[in-house]
């Protein structure tokens, strides 16, 4: 299974945006991403409001998108 968390490396440590799931352990593989954290919503045709109604109605999905049976999708 693998699953995504979102951090940032700083001073020498990476500190985790969100908490881990309860039950998770083990190894990890730290990858290091552009800074995308500017995403510019309006020159997707977003406003703030319009991205937080996204956000939450994906919510919905997540917990699907993260079940182990799904991993199948990754290699397709």
């Amino acid at each position: 299974m693998h699953i995504s968390l979102d951090g940032v490396y700083r001073d020498g440590k990476v500190e985790l945006v969100d908490p881990v799931p309860e039950g998770i352990g083990g190894r990890v593989i730290v990858t290091f991403v552009e800074n995308t954290a500017d995403v510019r919503l309006d020159e997707r045709g977003i406003d703030r409001e319009h991205a937080a109604q996204l956000r939450h109605r994906l919510a919905a999905f997540a917990e699907d998108w993260q079940r182990p049976e799904m991993d199948a999708y990754d290699a397709i």
